[in-house]
């Protein structure tokens, strides 16, 4: 992949199509991504990502589905609102990241589903407190009232609380060795620690209404933001591949390729955050300025903060070049980012 050409703006409604599939060609599921059969693929033998993508993202919410219900069917107060921050809407960006990194390791796509699962759940978790009327007390999210709107500030953090939970006993109770699982288990914990999204909102926080560099902002988001989606990419391939020293030139890939991933799709929140309304947002527009929160958009302006995503897209793609067509999806995934720049509902 040498260049990552902006494309045309799509809706809100075309990215959730391509994700649930809106014809009967899109619909066709397919058992692994490593072995996809002749539905998934174009003429030219290259996969499709309207197909893969819309499978992948309907598995991972039908485990999320069934991991997230209780003995009564789910219609508890607290597991309802679990539910409600988990399975209303998102593009299952996460997800997809770990299914794409699990076909590079040769896994089946049905045995990510409920590692998918467990970091949608964690993420789930960090919107849902970051939402909180103490962190950036925003009322919706994804175009619907927030949870501590819906259901109280109490039960918001309790859902947080719970999810997190949920996402490392999912982990936990995985059908794969033991050292696999703990892998598994300490890269998503790495990833919302302190060194992770829970120290860069702690970041974010200490930001507002001061005067920071670009520098500061950008080891912000690669806590806030870049830790998780690096977490994603790598418990993909940590189910099949052990980060040893035959394996260090893969997980360097990875890494090289999620550092400027995971960063552009902050960048591009950024600049949607200063650019987009209410309806294409799904929250609301404008608050890292009414915040007084330095940003990439406000200190670089808009047209350079674009283009420093954008190039950022491409130094992920050259970092992943060697690894050849096993990282297919992983590439799809980077073109995929550009809707980021358009609707994001991440």
């Amino acid at each position: 992949m040498t260049t990552c050409a902006r494309r045309g703006r799509l809706s809100y409604k075309d990215i959730n199509n391509m994700q649930t599939g809106s014809t009967p060609r899109d619909r066709i599921g397919v058992s692994a991504f490593g072995g996809l059969g002749a539905q998934a693929r174009g003429a030219s033998g290259g996969l499709l990502p309207e197909i893969w993508m819309q499978d992948g993202a309907k598995r991972v919410e039908q485990a999320l589905g069934r991991l997230l219900c209780a003995e009564d069917d789910g219609k508890t107060e607290l597991m309802a609102a679990m539910r409600y921050a988990t399975l209303h809407g998102g593009k299952r960006t996460r997800a997809l990241l770990c299914l794409a990194a699990g076909a590079l390791a040769g896994t089946p796509a049905h045995m990510l589903d409920d590692v998918g699962a467990a970091i949608e759940m964690m993420h789930a978790c960090t919107l849902v407190h970051d939402d909180l009327p103490a962190m950036d007390d925003d009322v919706l999210r994804r175009g619907l009232p927030t949870v501590h709107v819906k259901f109280g500030e109490a039960t918001a953090i309790l859902v947080g609380d719970a999810l997190q939970a949920h996402a490392f006993l999912t982990l936990a109770s995985l059908d794969a060795p033991g050292d696999n699982r703990i892998a598994l288990v300490r890269e998503l914990a790495q990833a919302v620690s302190a060194e992770g999204a829970a120290g860069g909102q702690a970041m974010d926080l200490s930001l507002v209404g001061k005067h920071a560099g670009l520098d500061r902002i950008l080891a912000m988001h690669r806590m806030k933001t870049g830790a998780l989606v690096r977490a994603s990419v790598r418990m993909g391939a940590l189910y099949s591949i052990a980060e040893d020293a035959a394996h260090a030139a893969l997980y360097s890939a990875l890494d090289r390729y999620t550092a400027c991933y995971g960063l552009a799709l902050q960048v591009a929140d950024d600049i949607l955050d200063a650019t987009a309304d209410t309806a294409t947002l799904g929250k609301t527009p404008g608050k890292d300025a009414a915040a007084q929160k330095p940003t990439c958009a406000s200190i670089m302006g808009l047209q350079a903060a674009r283009l420093f995503a954008l190039s950022l897209l491409h130094d992920a793609g050259e970092a992943i070049a060697p690894l050849g067509p096993r990282a297919e999806g992983l590439a799809q995934m980077l073109q995929r980012a550009d809707l980021y720049l358009s609707a994001p509902y991440a």
